[in-house]
């Protein structure tokens, strides 16, 4: 019997399908291993059932986007996990995931954790600012955890962050039946040892599920397509209203005369740490090869 259902996780060569009536232990076509494709968690799949709780996956639906480290695709949402506790979490680890998260048409949500050790602001403000979504809480009060619930309703999520910002303790805040294992901060480092052992999606309401994935260096633009350093500026939406607006029409945005970008930073209305982690960024397009790109 054939039916449809999303991979909720991958381990060892098995996929776990959820369908209508639960969960089947599925074992992938040989056609994959010819093809080179792997079902990833959060694929649509066709499996064909056995009878006996067990099944094949079959064909993998049309996908949406695709991320390789983690292995995840259809992904609606990806919250940003941050911190100003220890750690004290860079902006420009947070903009390198924005531009990660719009390219691949996943909208981000920026999450600033461990509100009852550090105020979340000036960094929460910043992503205000920049006209991102920001939800703060703290994973040990329970404050921000219904905003951030409400917020994710109805979506596949994944949830990433720089280790010890408390990944896994809101994810267990959300739903604690998961009992997911969570890593004390090193006070030496300041950073939190990896828990996060496989990459499971997790179902947490209707329609609702989330994805636990390892730290920042993971989810790493490095292993994405190359990035044109001419496609950057638009995954910035706070940059929006002000290009076009250059003497130049190939204006980089960074040392150019009467760039509108540029006098709009200059007038407060862009956030210096948004325009230098574009700069940060641009420099590394900028040692990107044009056949290491796609044609468009």
């Amino acid at each position: 019997m054939e039916k449809t259902g999303i991979i909720i996780k991958a381990l060892s060569g098995f996929y776990y399908v959820a369908v209508e009536d639960g969960v089947l232990e599925c074992r992938a076509r040989g056609k994959f291993r010819k093809t080179g494709e792997s079902p990833l968690v959060g694929d649509r799949v066709m499996i064909q059932t056995d009878g006996q709780g067990k099944g094949t996956v079959l064909n993998i639906l049309p996908r949406r986007n695709r991320f390789l480290r983690p292995a995840v695709a259809n992904i609606d949402t990806l919250v940003i996990l941050a911190s100003q506790a220890i750690p004290v979490t860079e902006p420009f680890l947070i903009d390198r995931m924005t531009v990660l998260a719009l390219r691949q048409g996943v909208e981000p949500v920026i999450c600033v954790n461990k509100s009852d050790l550090a105020a979340p602001e000036p960094l929460a403000a910043i992503y205000r600012a920049a006209r991102f979504p920001v939800v703060c809480t703290s994973a040990e009060t329970g404050e921000g955890i219904e905003l951030l619930r409400s917020r994710i309703a109805g979506k596949t999520v994944a949830f990433t962050g720089n280790s010890g910002v408390g990944k896994s303790a809101i994810l267990q805040r959300l739903c604690p039946e998961l009992k997911i294992e969570t890593g004390e901060v090193s006070q030496k480092l300041g950073r939190g040892r990896h828990t996060t052992r496989h990459v499971e999606l997790f179902p947490i309401g209707a329609q609702t599920y989330v994805v636990d994935t390892p730290g920042f260096a993971s989810f790493d633009l490095e292993h994405m397509e190359p990035l044109r350093k001419e496609e950057l500026a638009d995954l910035f939406p706070d940059f929006l209203p002000y290009l076009g607006h250059c003497r130049f029409p190939d204006c980089a945005h960074r040392k150019e005369p009467d760039c509108g970008l540029l006098a709009a930073l200059s007038a407060g209305d862009v956030q210096p740490t948004r325009h230098q982690s574009y700069l940060r960024l641009y420099e590394a397009a900028m040692q990107i090869k044009p056949w290491e790109t796609k044609n468009d």
